[in-house]
């Protein structure tokens, strides 16, 4: 309830407020037609995904550089679009925005936290998954490239 308090009501005000002005300029009918994700990259627009920093800003727990799976994730990611790179992020952290110092303050839950990549047990058949309180993907032993681009 507390926090329900301090977040809503007592701020009931402003986010009216907020919202008076925001739907002057983007009328509700048509946000409705977006989903939260959707709605962040229209407001924010695509970014500029530097891999090169991104790479150089990531660690990783049960893989290490040289593995071929962290070769083939590397290829894989540079041979995606704009759009997918984007998508990628927000999957990963949950935010298609990057820092402006770059990669190295990379916000989690703790506060500056970098991008992980860690081994997923259990068999290549699965699909990788994410943990974006913690910039965390968790990613399969794949046997080859291609499986791990599709």
């Amino acid at each position: 309830w507390v926090a329900h308090y301090r977040m809503t009501d007592s701020i009931r005000a402003q986010i009216e407020s907020f919202l008076e002005g925001f739907h002057e300029l983007v009328p509700p009918k048509l946000i409705s037609i977006f989903n939260p994700a959707e709605l962040e990259l229209l407001i924010s627009g695509m970014p500029t995904i530097d891999l090169d920093d991104l790479q150089a800003n990531t660690v990783y727990s049960g893989y290490s550089t040289s593995d071929p799976q962290i070769q083939w994730f590397w290829n894989v990611l540079r041979g995606m679009t704009h759009e997918e790179k984007a998508l990628f992020l927000q999957f990963t952290t949950g935010t298609s925005k990057i820092p402006l110092e770059g990669f190295s303050k990379l916000q989690g839950m703790r506060g500056v936290q970098m991008f992980s990549i860690h081994r997923s047990y259990g068999g290549a058949h699965l699909l990788p998954s994410a943990h974006t309180c913690f910039n965390q993907l968790d990613l399969p032993e794949y046997k080859d490239e291609e499986q791990l681009k599709t």
